[in-house]
């Protein structure tokens, strides 16, 4: 392993029946980057996200988060090193506030039993005001210091997203897997999400594994491209290169012109 090569996906295969989910996919992700994962609907993306985080069990082939091999992991021990993840669909506690949803990701580094979280003194306070420092600081990075206090289940899709977006976060990860973080979202909002995670990238120096659709924010943020096509690595490079890249354009949309 490279010093700085934190996820590797060597030779994947996934099939669900008789159908062929991903076949072969290998690529890696390297520390402070933003590695863009695209392609056409229903061409293995999302199955690729899911056996990283050990929702799917492939059948040939390996994957190695910081050296250590993680196939076959559970995926709350896989959360636990490090892997955070923002889903495709909102996955939040909608009765919850904002501010209880963030506090709510903390449960994996809260160590003090029953009766000491009951009584709420010595280590189990020390701890509740470690966990608010980390929150409070997504709270001020993620700017959403006014909802803070409001139930997630009123709140707009967009502001939803973030929240999400704050909870993974909130898990201290060290790569962070985005799934169509911008699905659904008005032009001003992917702004705001495009520049959470540039600041994300730049400020905490973790890798970014981001699955968008808008080419345009692709083009724009991402360091490297890697394009997924009918479960198979199609191209791999730097957005110019997959740009100029016609096959890329073909899988599209049926033509040489994308961008």
């Amino acid at each position: 392993m490279k010093q700085d090569e934190v996820l590797k996906i060597e030779d994947i295969h996934l099939s669900f029946g008789g159908v062929h989910a991903l076949n072969g996919v290998s690529f890696c992700v390297w520390q402070g980057e933003i590695l863009a994962v695209i392609g056409p609907n229903g061409a293995g993306k999302t199955c690729i996200v899911n056996c990283v985080n050990g929702f799917y069990r492939p059948g040939k082939g390996r994957i190695y988060f910081q050296g250590t091999e993680i196939t076959r992991k559970q995926p709350h021990k896989i959360c636990a090193m490090g892997i955070g993840r923002v889903f495709q669909n909102v996955e939040l506690y909608t009765g919850l506030t904002v501010l209880e949803n963030l506090m709510a990701a903390r449960h994996s580094r809260m160590k003090q039993g029953i009766l000491s979280n009951a009584l709420w003194f010595g280590g189990a306070l020390r701890e509740e005001v470690e966990n608010r420092k980390v929150v409070e600081y997504i709270i001020d990075f993620l700017e959403i210091q006014k909802i803070r206090k409001e139930t997630v289940g009123m709140l707009s899709y967009g502001l939803r997203k973030r929240v999400e977006l704050g909870r993974a976060l909130a898990l201290e990860p060290k790569i962070l897997l985005l799934d169509e973080p911008m699905a659904g979202m008005n032009l001003e909002e992917k702004e705001d999400m495009a520049r959470f995670i540039l600041d994300i990238a730049e400020r905490e120096g973790f890798p970014v594994v981001l699955i968008e659709h808008d080419m345009g924010v692709v083009m724009d943020i991402a360091d490297r491209i890697v394009v997924i096509d009918a479960g198979k690595v199609l191209a791999e490079g730097m957005p110019e290169e997959i740009a100029a890249n016609k096959m890329v354009s073909e899988a599209y949309m049926g033509s040489e012109e994308l961008w």
